[in-house]
């Protein structure tokens, strides 16, 4: 199962209807940083067959199969911080993360 908080959700909803379309927002990983692996978002307009499907809050999340065995059980959340604002991971499979911040590991 994949999760948001009332405020990523209101995020991700405020920017589609701002984009005039969009199904939800695909949320998967890529090879990156120094620990291995990074998030990568992107917002859907047409769904892949292959994709699983989960609502949250009314915000339809996509996770391609080769994504999802290392983000099931992940909560997304959206945080300010001063000048600073983005999507924050809770991820149960991590097991490390990079000094910066920018990649982790499972």
């Amino acid at each position: 199962m994949i999760e948001m908080t009332e405020r990523a959700a209101q995020h991700v909803r405020d920017f589609l209807d701002n984009r005039g379309k969009g199904e939800g927002i695909r949320v998967g990983i890529r090879t990156a940083g120094c620990s291995g692996l990074a998030y990568v978002l992107e917002f859907v307009d047409t769904p892949d067959e292959n994709d699983t499907r989960y609502e949250s809050l009314g915000v339809n999340i996509f996770i391609d199969p080769k994504s999802l065995v290392y983000l099931d059980g992940l909560l997304m959340d959206y945080e300010k911080e001063g000048l600073n604002e983005g999507f924050k991971f809770t991820n149960p499979n991590q097991k490390g993360e990079c000094g910066c911040g920018e990649s982790f590991t499972v």
